[in-house]
């Protein structure tokens, strides 16, 4: 889906909803604070708003990011920690 056609009909910035879907994404907010954040940076965005963002536009920029990440291989490695606990 083209860029054009992903935000027609918004009433906002393409840039603007980009951020706020990303704050929301990257620092673990609440949809309330985002709209806190935006408000701090003077747009009036209610969280209902950002929350259709999310669910609109999340799983567009998810398949667009995803080709450019490295890929993680299936092996883990853990280091093996003993906690003494009451004695034992």
């Amino acid at each position: 889906m083209s860029k054009s056609r992903l935000f027609k009909w918004r009433h906002f910035l393409p840039a603007i909803i980009i951020r706020c879907v990303r704050w929301y994404c990257r620092y673990s907010l609440r949809y309330r604070d985002v709209e806190e954040l935006a408000h701090e940076r003077g747009l009036r965005v209610d969280h209902s708003t950002v929350y259709r963002w999310f669910q609109a536009y999340c799983p567009q920029l998810d398949k667009r990011c995803r080709r450019h990440l490295r890929p993680s291989s299936d092996s883990w490695r853990v280091d093996e920690v003993y906690v003494k606990v009451k004695g034992y």
